[in-house]
């Protein structure tokens, strides 16, 4: 199975690209231009080398009240034919003036969307992104960090990668399931909060994580009110759930952290970034009896938890937000088991969130 990943963070990262009314400013961050409504920066085609299966991108920006990303993808055939522009969502950190959402209903004969993820549907030779920048009443969005992971759509392959030793760091526990009924009009809490409760345990490792101004809005007899807070931020209005990979990211971004999606090969190297002290969000799927001592012995189509660690033996230690109560998050599954539900449920899914300036382990090419 074929992986590529492709990131621009860096003045010249970004001045590779097509600059339409933004600029380069400092530090690096496209911004736009004097005072125009909005423009546009285009990468580079990007050819990852193989038939595109699948492009999941993400992106870390600020967005002033009344301002937004609009976030696209097109293609190109081995015969230079090119796609239109496939939309991978409208995103500000507010809802107050926009509702961050992904677009619905968008496929041809050459590939479509499913929320957060763009899907071949003929053999492409390489893509682009699009991000356009839209001013507010507050001011203007800029952006720090666009990435993508492309996937040559083949199963990934079970590849025990040798595990040396254990390892296991110290993340706050948030369980899901206490909040169920709170806030209905962000899916409704509990059994859907799993992704903004395991994004908010991963910023909570870092110390970081809403104010007391921020949860203000949050009802006082709320425990772990932080998970409430993920969940309303990172709610996908068009999709009407907490779920979406790139709007986590996005949200964890906000808190001054680099986050990307991307997909890994094993739980080998998934340890690669335990040992570099970075918990991993990662996105399962099993079905009944697949996963012995899971928290959902229905099993699930799709489930979000923190890889926090790995046993002597390299079964991982996790933090299952699904569990009823946060002293119960904890949890220890079978290698063998969980590497099928991960790597056959999302291909390999996971959120990379850490402080800018964190060393990453060296990368095989998908991250």
């Amino acid at each position: 199975m074929a992986l590529a990943f492709f990131r621009a963070s860096t003045a010249d990262d970004f001045s590779a690209g097509e600059l339409d009314t933004v600029d380069v400013g400092l530090y690096g961050v496209l911004t736009l231009s004097g005072g125009v409504p909005e423009g546009a920066w285009t990468s580079p085609w990007i050819r990852p080398g193989f038939d595109l299966g699948d492009v999941v991108p993400s992106w870390n920006a600020d967005t002033p009240p009344g301002s937004h990303l609009d976030v696209d993808l097109q293609g190109v055939t081995h015969v230079g034919f090119e796609t239109g522009w496939y939309s991978l969502g409208r995103w500000a950190y507010d809802d107050a003036d926009v509702r961050r959402a992904s677009v619905p209903d968008q496929s041809d004969e050459l590939g479509g969307v499913d929320v957060d993820v763009f899907r071949a549907a003929a053999p492409l030779d390489a893509y682009r992104l699009r991000v356009t920048l839209v001013r507010g009443a507050s001011g203007a969005p800029t952006v720090r960090l666009v990435s993508a992971i492309a996937h040559s759509g083949e199963e990934l392959v079970l590849n025990q990668h040798e595990v040396s030793g254990a390892v296991e760091l110290e993340v706050p526990a948030f369980a899901q399931s206490p909040h169920a009924g709170e806030y209905p009009e962000y899916d409704g809490g509990g059994a859907s909060w799993c992704s903004p409760a395991s994004t908010a345990m991963v910023l909570a490792h870092w110390g970081l994580g809403p104010s007391p101004d921020d949860l203000a809005w949050v009802d006082a007899a709320i425990a772990d009110p932080a998970v409430d807070h993920a969940a309303r931020f990172t709610y996908d209005y068009a999709y009407g759930g907490c779920g979406n990979w790139a709007f986590n990211a996005a949200y964890a971004a906000r808190f001054g952290l680099d986050a990307f999606v991307t997909r890994l090969r094993s739980v080998g190297e998934a340890a690669a970034f335990l040992v570099h002290g970075i918990p991993l969000v990662v996105s399962i799927k099993a079905g009944p009896g697949e996963l012995d001592g899971f928290a959902l012995p229905q099993g699930t189509a799709g489930h979000l938890m923190v890889l926090t660690g790995l046993t002597e033996k390299g079964d991982p230690v996790v933090n299952d937000p699904a569990t009823p109560s946060n002293a119960d998050v904890r949890r220890v599954y079978d290698r063998a088991q969980f590497e099928r539900a991960w790597l056959g449920g999302s291909g390999g899914i996971v959120y990379v969130i850490a402080p800018p300036g964190t060393s990453l382990p060296p990368s095989p090419g998908n991250w």
